[in-house]
């Protein structure tokens, strides 16, 4: 390259350099105010200095674009406004200036009060000679607030990339926002008979009924008898303890959905979005929950039982040892109900997480109450034991049975960590499940009150350094046990077959649902994952039998699904925008209607009935 050819290059690139203090980027959003399930838009408008210009393509857009990133706001796509100047097919123009808008949707679990918007705008200016400046990303932030009911709308907070803040509110009307925000103060004023409060009383209501349903779910049906027989074994020794066991039970309860509630708050308040199902999807919670469902039935099976050194007799087993089973039973019972929480709550489970954090943790501790009051009941009204069966030898074969239904539990949760990891991992799983067996077996045999105390607690440290030593070999998830089958990736709105699921269901993006509703379609989307009862049971009873299959083809309803059994963040947005917190999801749209959210378990009527509805 030629030295006057170099020294060209460098003053246009000084040239534009120096320019730059005559351009500038301003970014809005309008309105100001916005409530949850409500929808805005943000802008950003380039000045471009005279002799330059905006050149794009629009069937390649590459450098011209807006991006915004928020956990409580939805983003959709912006489009390229009219052209000042069109070239050709591939060449559109703008000059002096041009506007790019990006619209969102605030999430329905939004908290309430000022949110910070993080904003980056691209563009490529050009010369009229032809030479082109390098590609510039501008970054700046708009203030958007999020209110329990929509007073007015206002002009938009400013941040432009020169940090210039420019704006039609009160400054100080937002500095007292902003205080009250960081204080954790935030209060509405609500009527005695406002919707508001009425709301808040139906989804508590909600709350509890779901924690009562939680009781007959597949996940915790299992277990309930285990809980029940403790229960009566207790009462036969002395009813008066009845109650102290099952109030100590329904501790354990409280306490393992407050604990939850704190980590949901503090994961919120931290700005991340939290959805609900999201623990079946990290194999550590998975193991752990296996873990403990196997050592449950090894102790239902008579491989141990929980004593310690120097209990002599039945009678101090019963004493001491006892309250701590009933509250560990209630954290058991916890551990075994959160993957159905979600999914008998799905409507309430938003509300509750857009509440402030007094209200969020009220919500879960009601739904604890739901769930620990069939066993309150029994405690205050001791009586009802009667209609149940003396101890015998009944009590011992049951106790055996449910141990190898845990076995069972033990067995589909080892499914789900292979779906989540590479089948290496689960040899690491089962060979740990092997030393926790043993020193399972070790505990019990040998910590007994006919050897002495010296003997009882090596044969309590040996086991325990064979569990921490197992665990801390074996079960970290390294990269390559994360890396299973390639994922297959959709690209814009092409129709890809799902290869876990009967011909005609495909796998849903939303480009391609989209598309879909363009073309006037009717569409039914699943969202499950393999982890999901609830979604396994729709999917062998409702989604993929015969008949079901025939009446979707019949009515030319395009079949969508989507795997929720990994973390997906599309699909978590997708889940939330429509008020919802976890899967079996199931929605079924109409061009120009809304779409029909289904409860999340399905029956062949109720399908057929929304479809064929308004179909002549």
């Amino acid at each position: 390259m030629s030295s006057n050819k170099k020294l060209m290059i460098l003053m246009l690139f000084l040239t534009g350099f120096l320019m730059l203090g005559a351009q500038s980027v301003k970014f809005s959003v309008s309105p100001a105010e916005l409530s949850p399930g409500e929808s805005g838009t943000i802008s950003a408008t380039l000045q471009i200095p005279a002799g330059q210009k905006q050149s794009v393509d629009p069937n390649d857009n590459e450098y011209l674009y807006i991006e915004a990133s928020h956990p409580d706001l939805k983003f959709g796509s912006f489009k390229l406004p009219k052209a000042d100047k069109i070239v050709s097919d591939s060449e559109w123009q703008y000059s002096p200036s041009i506007m790019l808008s990006l619209p969102f949707t605030v999430l329905a679990n939004a908290k309430l009060g000022v949110k910070s918007v993080t904003v980056e705008f691209g563009y490529n200016l050009c010369y009229d000679d032809g030479m082109c400046n390098p590609p510039e990303d501008v970054e700046g932030k708009v203030t958007l607030k999020v209110v329990e009911k929509v007073l007015g709308v206002g002009a938009a907070i400013v941040e432009d990339s020169d940090a210039e803040v420019t704006s039609e509110t009160d400054v100080a009307e937002l500095s007292e926002s902003t205080e009250a925000l960081e204080s954790g103060i935030e209060e509405a004023e609500v009527d005695e008979e406002s919707p508001a409060k009425q709301g808040i009383v139906k989804f508590l209501i909600l709350a509890f009924l779901g924690g009562l349903i939680l009781n007959i779910t597949p996940c915790v049906l299992p277990i309930l008898p285990i809980r029940i027989m403790a229960i009566i074994n207790q009462a036969q020794k002395d009813r008066s303890k009845v109650l102290r066991h099952v109030l100590i039970y329904a501790l354990g309860v409280l306490v393992s959905f407050g604990i939850l509630a704190g980590i949901l708050i503090g994961v919120q308040m931290a700005g991340e979005s939290a959805g609900w199902g999201v623990q079946n999807q990290n194999p550590y919670f998975q193991v752990t929950l296996l873990s403990i469902v196997f050592a449950f039935a090894l102790s239902l099976l008579g491989v141990f039982e929980i004593t310690a050194p120097g209990m002599d007799t039945a009678n101090k087993a019963s004493g001491k040892g006892g309250y701590g089973g009933s509250f560990f039973g209630g954290i058991f019972a916890f551990l075994m109900a959160i993957s159905c929480t979600g999914p008998f709550l799905g409507a309430a489970l938003p509300f509750a997480m857009a509440m402030p954090p007094v209200g969020t943790m009220f919500f879960f501790l009601t739904i604890g109450l739901g769930f620990a009051f069939p066993f309150i009941l029994i405690g205050i009204f001791p009586a009802a034991l009667k209609i149940i069966p003396k101890p015998g030898d009944w009590m011992v074969l049951f106790k055996e049975l449910m141990g190898f239904v845990l076995l069972y539990l033990v067995y589909t949760m080892l499914k789900t960590t292979l779906v989540l990891t590479a089948g290496a991992y689960l040899v690491n799983v089962l060979f740990f499940l092997l030393i926790l067996g043993l020193a399972m077996w070790l505990y019990g045999r040998f910590v007994r009150f006919e050897y002495s105390k010296i003997t009882q607690w090596v044969f309590i440290v040996i086991p325990i350094l064979m569990i921490v030593l197992g665990a801390w070999q074996l079960l970290p998830v390294k990269a390559e046990y994360l890396e299973t089958s390639a994922a297959i990736v959709l690209e814009g709105d092409e129709m890809v077959a799902d290869p876990h699921a009967l011909e005609g269901w495909y796998l849903f993006s939303p480009q391609l649902h989209a598309k879909l509703m363009d073309e006037g379609k009717t569409v039914f989307l699943d969202i499950g994952a393999e982890w999901c009862k609830n979604c396994k049971t729709n999917e062998k009873t409702v989604l993929f039998t015969d008949d079901m299959m025939e009446f979707f083809a019949e009515n030319e309803v395009v079949l969508l699904r989507g795997d929720f059994t990994k973390s997906d963040p599309i699909l978590l947005d997708w889940i939330k925008s429509h008020d919802r917190m976890g899967v079996p999801f199931n929605a079924l749209y109409k061009p120009d209607e809304k779409p029909v959210i289904f409860p999340e378990l399905l029956n062949k009527k109720m399908l057929k009935d929304a479809i064929a509805k308004d179909a002549n």
